[in-house]
């Protein structure tokens, strides 16, 4: 079983959960797009199929079919994590500076708005209910620090002519199934082209990892055409804690690719709802899941997981459930 992301990209298992508010709204099968074939009569269905996919839970699905159960269709909470906040804390900073006119976007304005992001974000549950001493605090707030200053050394910001930043997409696949997603920041290049930029606040990937990472990349490229009439020249990801940059250029094959993967995941994720069949797949991604010891690989009971966690996440509100006593 596995969180959503390679553990390089521990930001984006929940920004992708909270962005896309991707433990995303459900519905049930009967007289839904969700259906198989529309003209059918409906059939019953055992879980609620979501209503669209994006990158991340498609990751997550293929990467293992009990997690997205968890996440996704159960939309079971999850412990804050000091990775995850800390590059919500380095996005939100980034997307400040980015607000700037150019002339202003200077590492000094950057650590002011570092500054800025950490006290919008402070009462926010992922960072007020991280748990951490004194010490783990100030490293935590030491490490974000470093990530804006190594973004310098990626990019001068003064030259990015920024057309948005979190800019929430939608489209269609030529099956009707909903892709969704949110693009970090969309851009004009010298020659006047669309430029798709993501960053990245864990560390750069593998050979095998890049391959997956700008597979969910190309994601953005479709939803830029379909939603703005014009296909990116290119789509890069900064890798902050390297740095590095990976830059690939979207094509008619990869976009076709995208269409073909999309509607495959939403068929089989249509007949694993249908049939109640989400099997853990180990990886070497187990070690950084929430829900390992829910997971039947690791000796867990799955049905333990949603009285679990709802109860944990109570307790961390505030409002600590108690039991029902009848007289």
């Amino acid at each position: 079983m596995t969180a959503e992301d390679p553990p390089h990209q521990p930001r984006d298992q929940a920004r992708d959960q909270e962005h896309d508010q991707e433990r995303e709204p459900t519905h049930t099968e009967a007289g839904d797009p969700s259906r198989d074939d529309p003209r059918q009569p409906a059939r019953e269905y055992t879980h609620p199929v979501p209503v669209s996919l994006s990158p991340s839970s498609m990751g997550t699905f293929t990467s293992c079919p009990l997690a997205f159960r968890f996440g996704y269709i159960e939309r079971l909470p999850e412990p804050p994590s000091a990775p995850a906040s800390k590059g919500t804390l380095v996005h939100l900073a980034l997307q400040y500076l980015m607000w700037r006119p150019p002339a202003e976007r200077t590492l000094e304005t950057a650590l002011t708005d570092l500054a800025r992001a950490e006290a919008d974000v402070a009462e926010h549950p992922d960072f007020a209910h991280l748990e951490l001493t004194e010490g783990e605090r100030a490293a935590f707030r030491a490490d974000a620090e470093v990530l804006v200053r190594r973004y310098f050394a990626l990019e001068d910001p003064r030259d990015v002519r920024v057309l948005g930043v979190e800019l929430r997409v939608t489209a269609e696949t030529s099956a009707g199934v909903t892709i969704r997603g949110i693009i970090d920041r969309l851009e004009l290049d010298a020659d006047g082209e669309l430029v798709v930029t993501d960053y990245k606040t864990g560390s750069a990937p593998s050979e095998g990892w890049e391959q997956k990472s700008l597979a969910g990349v190309h994601v953005y490229s479709l939803l830029c055409e379909r939603m703005f009439g014009r296909r990116p020249a290119r789509v890069q990801l900064l890798y902050l804690s390297k740095p590095e940059r990976i830059i690939t250029a979207p094509s008619d094959q990869s976009l076709r690719g995208v269409d073909v993967k999309t509607n495959a995941v939403m068929q089989a994720v249509r007949q694993a709802c249908k049939r109640d069949d989400f099997r853990p797949r180990t990886s070497a991604l187990c070690n950084y899941c929430n829900f390992q010891e829910f997971c039947p690989e690791f000796d867990g009971q799955p049905e333990l997981a949603r009285p679990t966690l709802l109860a944990r996440q109570a307790e961390r509100d505030g409002r600590p459930q108690l039991p029902l006593v009848f007289a």
